[in-house]
């Protein structure tokens, strides 16, 4: 499954790790270009899911037209070849309008999928799935990682063994298809003269991300994060296996359902937010597509944007 080139090739794209601040970046350049917001997250999806995702706020929401934030409820799984398919029939919406498609997240995978295409590969086989995840709690990541690297090698050598759902992913479809899934996803970079022109992300200095990570942990909290997950877990259809996962639900989760005491809950959202800035790190750099923006920690969203601006017209 592919983007239409031609459509591709229209669309801006803002990527960055967590807490690097492309959402405001986003709307400061909507300032110059005459453009409309699609969500690069695969959490904002999830309704009612705002606090924990940083989702934008109605005010952010009125001053630029956001999209594909908002799409399916908490207990539903939402594939990649869904956000394509919904992207390319918004982004056909937003330049029929005259208006340019921005896309700004954090999602490395989205990001690949839209430069370069998806393989859709089997359903999940939840009871294969169950198997992996109890081996994964009895044996250590490692293990899986080690089964990996006897079935798909070349998985194994992409996906650190801390990246347990997409290995797992991996020794599902061996098992499903019975061909490793380093042979089937072979999506490869487009030719240059295919590529969408304007693919950059944020790149600023670690020690200053690691601290507006830890605050914004802090901030979310006094915004009621707790609260918010709390309510999440009264709904009906309870919530799906993707939403109890998400970055900030699972440790709050522990602390309601575990016990795990509150305090210690939120310093596991910090660490587990600064890792994922990592791995968001290294998602970015490898994609050939994509031009390293270094941004300082005294600059403002507008002053980025500007320079961007500029950046992206040279």
């Amino acid at each position: 499954m592919r983007f239409p080139i031609e459509l591709l090739k229209k669309c801006w794209f803002i990527a960055g790790p967590t807490a690097s601040g492309k959402s405001d970046v986003a709307i400061e350049l909507t300032r110059h270009i005459d453009a409309e917001i699609l969500s690069l997250d695969s959490m904002a999806v999830y309704r009612g899911m705002d606090i924990g995702t940083a989702k934008p706020n109605l005010e952010q929401q009125a001053m630029v037209p956001h999209h594909l934030i908002d799409l399916v409820d908490p207990h539903e799984e939402y594939s990649v070849a869904e956000y394509i398919a919904v992207a390319e029939s918004t982004c056909e919406q937003i330049v029929a309008r005259g208006k340019i498609p921005m896309f700004a997240g954090g999602t490395g995978l989205y990001l690949r999928s839209l430069l370069r295409g998806v393989f859709e590969g089997p359903a999940t086989d939840w009871g294969y799935r169950a198997e992996l995840t109890a081996l994964s709690k009895e044996k250590g990541r490692e293990h899986l990682h080690g089964m990996l690297q006897v079935v798909d090698p070349g998985s194994a050598t992409r996906l650190h063994p801390n990246d347990v759902r997409r290995v797992m992913r991996a020794l599902e479809v061996f098992k499903v298809t019975g061909q490793p899934l380093s042979s089937q996803q072979r999506e490869e970079p487009l030719v240059q003269s295919d590529r969408p022109a304007r693919v950059v992300w944020l790149s600023p200095p670690r020690d200053w991300l690691y601290e507006r990570i830890n605050q914004r942990v802090e901030l979310m909290m006094q915004d009621g994060l707790l609260n918010e997950v709390r309510q999440l877990l009264t709904i009906t259809p309870p919530l799906g296996r993707t939403a109890r996962q998400g970055l900030g639900y699972k440790e709050i989760i522990d602390h309601l359902e575990a016990d795990l005491p509150l305090e210690e809950a939120v310093e596991n959202v910090k660490t587990r937010s600064r890792q994922f800035a990592k791995r968001q790190h290294t998602w970015f750099r490898n994609l050939v597509e994509c031009d390293e923006f270094p941004i300082q920690e005294n600059q403002s969203a507008a002053e980025i944007a500007q320079q961007m601006a500029s950046f992206i017209d040279s």
